[in-house]
């Protein structure tokens, strides 16, 4: 990871002065590897449980679908299913 991220630094610095910001950025990232390398996971990339998706396909006709996701998503949240 580290490789890849100094590899992407050079690269910026070469390209113009916005990007040399970046580069910088990415730099002071790599110094400081207590937290700057965590990635951060999205509340949104969390997997619906079974019953919620089970609710859902009795709830929607077409379970496979935005709104039936949307509403899954929300009532496992809100701690419903």
């Amino acid at each position: 990871m580290k490789k890849k991220l100094k590899n992407i630094s050079k690269q910026l610095k070469g390209a113009s002065k916005l990007h040399a910001g970046q580069a910088k950025k990415i730099d002071n990232m790599i110094k400081n590897k207590s937290s700057a390398l965590k990635m951060k996971t999205s509340p949104a990339l969390a997997k619906l449980s079974t019953s919620c998706k089970s609710a859902a396909k009795r709830k929607f006709k077409v379970y496979p679908s935005a709104y039936a996701n949307m509403w899954a998503s929300k009532t496992q949240k809100a701690g419903k299913c």
